[in-house]
């Protein structure tokens, strides 16, 4: 998938209802009916992402939202980002949620542009990717925050790609689970992971699209590429890390001649952007 994936507008209200099962009750014994606006601001420089499920979600609940960003940009502390004008009551029931897709989502997008700018400084044909270590309910969210971070999506789901890894082996020996995945289907790629040196040249050799190594040393990810060349095998398969790497191990890969880098870390430890909400109160 290379364009951006469209969240379900059901999912987003089933945000909503998550934080208000019965009512905002706060909201609605001490504030009478009234109209007022609110702006959402960024307060620290960042990677801006979730706006679009911003607007769609405010503009279901009958608010008016209007904004000069889209998701992508670079914001400074301090910039508006969406402005809001509607009942009083909508405004405060949907704060929270609102706060906590941006700053989930612009806090992925800003990490993987910081990882993808520092890889394509280094070595620009080589992408970083996202992975399926993300919270249950919530991938298409983290998925579509770290592209427009810039990530390679990698696999939404099981049901993408061939992905043979670890434990699939322990049940087959990998080449032959390459040659009867390939069998199966010209229209999946078929990726294979490998433990050691020889087993990426046999996955290589069996017609894997990708090979991925696997918590491998610099060294040895090295190690690998130079029999595949030798072979005449390293322009017909892409060459894929991961496992452990760090924003301070990463330039270390990005060195080498191989495609992507997979990183858990874009998902699996998130980091919030921080945006404030502030309502104006009509004259």
């Amino acid at each position: 998938m290379n364009t951006l994936p469209d969240i379900p507008l059901t999912r987003l209200i089933e945000y909503v209802e998550e934080d208000c099962p019965f009512g905002d009750i706060t909201s609605e014994v001490v504030i009478d009916p009234q109209i007022c606006s609110a702006v959402i601001s960024a307060r620290e420089s960042l990677v801006l992402a979730g706006l679009t499920e911003v607007i769609r979600l405010s503009e279901w609940y009958g608010l008016a939202a209007s904004s000069a960003c889209s998701d992508g940009l670079y914001r400074q502390a301090g910039d508006v980002i969406v402005t809001l004008t509607g009942q009083a009551h909508t405004i405060l029931l949907l704060e929270r949620t609102l706060l906590n897709i941006l700053g989930r989502m612009s806090g992925i997008a800003t990490r993987a542009r910081k990882m993808q700018d520092l890889v394509s400084a280094i070595n620009p044909g080589c992408r970083i990717a996202a992975t399926r270590k993300t919270a249950p309910g919530l991938r298409l969210m983290d998925k579509k925050a770290a592209m427009i971070g810039g990530a390679d999506p990698h696999r939404f789901s099981l049901s993408d790609a061939v992905l043979i890894k670890d434990n699939h082996r322990v049940l087959t020996v990998v080449d032959e689970a390459v040659r009867r995945a390939k069998a199966f289907s010209a229209y999946h790629r078929v990726e294979a992971e490998a433990d050691t040196i020889d087993e990426a040249l046999r996955i290589a050799q069996a017609g894997a699209d990708i090979i991925l190594l696997d918590n491998m040393t610099p060294e040895q990810v090295s190690q690998v590429i130079s029999l595949l060349s030798e072979n005449g095998l390293r322009e017909k398969v892409l060459i894929e890390v991961s496992g452990g790497i760090t924003e301070d191990t990463l330039a270390s890969y990005a060195a080498l001649n191989i495609d992507r880098i997979s990183l858990g870390m874009l998902t699996h430890t998130v980091i919030n952007a921080d945006f404030s909400l502030d309502i104006m109160k009509e004259s």
